[in-house]
């Protein structure tokens, strides 16, 4: 199991360290947070869209195929009641020269990004407070 930890800083703002890294979030300004990062639901879509990324890139340097100028962009909407994101569009625009005859093996393969494959299946979640027992269920 992987651990990350979330810290508060000031206001919205909160860093995260995964491993050796440091990633920050915040809230726009329109929500009451200054802006300085994303928000935690843009690092979710973000995460997709990397992982699809990722595995695109794999796929055409497994192949081959050339992988400078690919880029991976996504757009998302959010839903209510309760709040949540609602759909998620992923879109590969790859670099010149991938045939055509890649194309549905390359879509195949980035379906199956452990981001997406967890999304689609969700995972089970458990909030609880640290180093309290965890109440009895009724």
């Amino acid at each position: 199991m992987s651990n990350l930890t979330v810290s508060y800083v000031h206001g919205d703002r909160f860093d995260i360290e995964v491993r050796d890294h440091l990633i920050a979030v915040d809230q726009p300004v329109a929500d009451g947070g200054e802006d300085t990062a994303p928000t935690p639901t843009e690092l979710l879509v973000a995460s997709l869209a990397a992982c699809v990324a990722f595995y695109a890139r794999r796929y055409l340097a497994r192949h081959n195929l050339p992988t400078a100028g690919l880029t991976v962009t996504s757009d998302y909407t959010l839903g209510y009641s309760p709040v949540r994101v609602t759909d998620i569009r992923v879109d590969i625009h790859l670099p010149e020269g991938v045939p055509s005859e890649c194309l549905a093996a390359l879509l195949a393969v980035t379906r199956q990004c452990t981001v997406q494959n967890t999304l689609a299946a969700s995972p089970a979640v458990t909030v609880a407070l640290a180093d309290q027992p965890e109440p009895v269920p009724r």
